[in-house]
């Protein structure tokens, strides 16, 4: 039996007929090309790519930034590594959902059973439906990529209670070449006063520039799954290089209490900041 994961945040978190989500993911990417400097932007397609995971109308301009650099890749990605933290069900390791495909309103993405039979034998590899039923981080991104890219198969998983080594060694296991696009869904602060937020992500961005895998889970919601792409990103001796940095004070929310959101591009060739 065909096991697909529904939608559980469309008319939430983006919208949920599909012409008005792909207006709204299209209206994102035409902004983020129209105000990116040329100059500032990486020069090869990224393997790999941090994007916030809040709802559009707040942190949707932000990812945008990132994916609007995957076009170019559209016919070389055809697999996407897609990591982000439980927010509702506690796991402990990194959770498979146990499903063939995801859906959302712009269709569904089949699951790559290649690469989940091969982290399977890892001992911090679970399987936790439960995990995946009602989780915004890994959803959201799905659209973005469904229009940035061509035919490709999705491995999504759930962090919980992992380590970075942990998580890490997974990466390592699916990294595979060109044809694989690893994604890490992560906010970061939350729920701080505007410019106390400014200068917290500020020491965040600062670390994850330098590979340093040392946040913690107030300083990134995400912040095992990017650490653990921060290791992995220091042995391949990726380079990282920042897209965007603001907050929901700056795009849709209350000044009093942000989430801070950044988008970061990782690219082979290059030394890390030290």
């Amino acid at each position: 039996m065909h096991q697909i994961r529904q939608p559980a945040v469309a008319g939430a978190f983006y919208p949920g007929l599909a012409a008005a989500l792909a207006s709204d993911v299209q209206d994102f990417l035409n902004i983020a090309r129209q105000t990116t400097n040329p100059a500032s932007l990486p020069v090869s397609v990224p393997k790999a790519i941090i994007v916030p995971h809040a709802g559009y109308i707040y942190s949707g301009s932000t990812a945008a930034l990132a994916y609007a650099l995957l076009p170019a890749a559209r016919q070389l990605i055809s697999r996407v590594v897609l990591l982000g933290p439980v927010h509702r069900v506690a796991v402990r390791g990194l959770a498979l959902p146990g499903a063939d495909a995801f859906a959302t309103p712009l269709g569904s993405v089949d699951i790559d059973q290649q690469a989940v039979a091969a982290i399977t034998p890892l001992c911090q590899v679970a399987t936790s439906a439960a995990a995946h039923a009602q989780e915004h981080s890994l959803e959201v991104q799905l659209p973005f990529l469904q229009t940035v890219l061509g035919n490709f198969q999705l491995l999504p998983l759930a962090v919980g209670d992992a380590t970075p080594a942990e998580v890490a060694e997974v990466l390592e296991v699916l990294w595979g070449g060109p044809e694989t696009l690893i994604v890490i869904s992560s906010d970061l602060s939350h729920f701080l006063p505007y410019h106390r937020a400014q200068s917290v992500d500020s020491v965040t961005v600062r670390s994850i520039m330098h590979l340093d895998a040392c946040l913690t889970h107030n300083q990134a919601c995400g912040g095992t799954p990017v650490n653990g792409l921060l290791l992995a990103a220091r042995k391949h001796q990726l380079q990282a290089h920042l897209l965007g940095l603001c907050n929901s004070g700056d795009t849709a929310g209350d000044k009093g209490r942000v989430v801070g959101y950044a988008s970061v591009a990782f690219t082979q060739g290059g030394q890390h900041v030290d």
